[in-house]
């Protein structure tokens, strides 16, 4: 008697589009982003917005999985992340960040300086090399800068204003944005 084995059928891997919150990575992230660059004059709510949106959203098309997973939504400015306000009301609450509300030359700023430094057993090497990348890129920019760069990223281009942005059209982003090496397929 012959026995033949059955083969399993491999099902097409399908990625989660739906963003996997980890507050406590979110906090541990900007806690490493304000003890590392909180200090330049630059640094305010809406540049923070947008490191945070192109960390995750980077994160997500070099690895094809969440690093905070937050909701991004696009407003006029930019990018920004939906938990941003309840996580930072929260870590003023424990004394881990402190609010200052200052001016960048003739516009308001809200600041946030870090009163612990982050947690860096909670992020992965590969995490941490992601949010560098994108620190060293991006961290010179003012908020008019940077809001403008969002605003060429075809996650933003591809998403109506007041929608979430979805982390998928990461895989559709132009050469300028991209930061994941495609291999071309011949097809003969």
């Amino acid at each position: 008697m012959i026995h033949y084995k059955k083969e399993k059928k491999k099902l097409p891997r399908i990625r989660i589009n739906i963003p996997q919150k980890n507050i406590g990575k979110f906090k541990e992230v900007l806690l490493y982003i304000l003890n590392k660059i909180g200090s330049k004059p630059n640094i305010g709510e809406t540049v923070i917005y947008k490191l945070l949106y192109f960390i995750d959203f980077n994160y997500y098309e070099k690895y094809e999985e969440q690093l905070i997973g937050a909701t991004y939504i696009k407003i006029h400015h930019g990018p920004t992340p939906k938990e941003f306000k309840k996580v930072i009301n929260e870590m003023i609450k424990k004394g881990e960040i402190t609010k200052v509300e200052n001016n960048y030359f003739q516009y308001p700023q809200t600041k946030y300086l870090p009163l612990r430094k982050p947690d860096l057993t909670k992020l992965k090497a590969t995490e941490i090399e992601v949010i560098d990348d994108v620190l060293n890129k991006l961290s010179d920019m003012n908020a008019s800068q940077i809001s403008e760069y969002s605003h060429n990223d075809v996650p933003w281009l591809t998403t109506e204003d007041g929608e979430i942005i979805e982390y998928e059209s990461v895989f559709y982003r132009t050469p300028q944005y991209s930061v994941r090496e495609y291999i071309e397929e011949n097809i003969s």
